[in-house]
């Protein structure tokens, strides 16, 4: 699965796993980080069907309120990787985009896992362009690629030269 070669290459980088610590995509993340010998963490909001944290989190953390976690999944990353999701997905990717066209954080990149998945925001986000509501500045920081290694290596090269050092593998 994407998300858990994804997970791996964070780890083989150096790179902690962070997600909402939940089932399925972020399970798969996770493990991925975790069978590389990775950190692995879970942000876990306490949901009637989804209590508990995944099991390849090394330590999770419970959250009643989304916009909690959001601020500490922003607070303790330097990328986004997103993978193709639902709702609670898409505001999570609203949020980082918003904050990081405002200036509040980063910038750093959101990379997009899932070429065929993500094609129509794509079209969506170039029609908005057209339309003026942003411009190709304001969001020139997302990719959009299907290789686990590309994405690792575009947060790589986003981080500043004596961060780089400290990565297990020098990309």
């Amino acid at each position: 699965m994407l998300a858990r070669r994804v997970g791996a290459e964070l780890a083989k980088s150096g790179f902690a796993t962070l997600t909402g610590g939940g089932p399925g995509i972020m399970e798969a993340a996770n493990r991925g980080a975790h069978e590389a010998s990775g950190a692995s963490y879970g942000l876990n909001i306490v949901l009637p069907h989804e209590q508990s944290a995944n099991p390849y989190v090394d330590r999770s953390i419970e959250f009643h309120y989304f916009f909690t976690r959001k601020v500490c999944l922003v607070k303790y990353s330097c990328a986004f990787i997103i993978m193709p999701g639902g709702l609670g997905t898409l505001d999570e990717l609203f949020e980082a985009a918003t904050l990081i066209q405002c200036g509040k954080i980063g910038p750093f990149p959101v990379v997009l896992m899932g070429k065929k998945f993500w094609a129509g925001m794509q079209k969506w986000g170039q029609y908005m362009m057209r339309e003026g509501v942003f411009g190709k500045d304001e969001i020139g920081f997302g990719r959009v690629t299907d290789s686990p290694k590309e994405a690792v290596e575009l947060i790589v090269r986003s981080l500043p030269p004596a961060v780089r050092k400290r990565l297990k593998a020098n990309l």
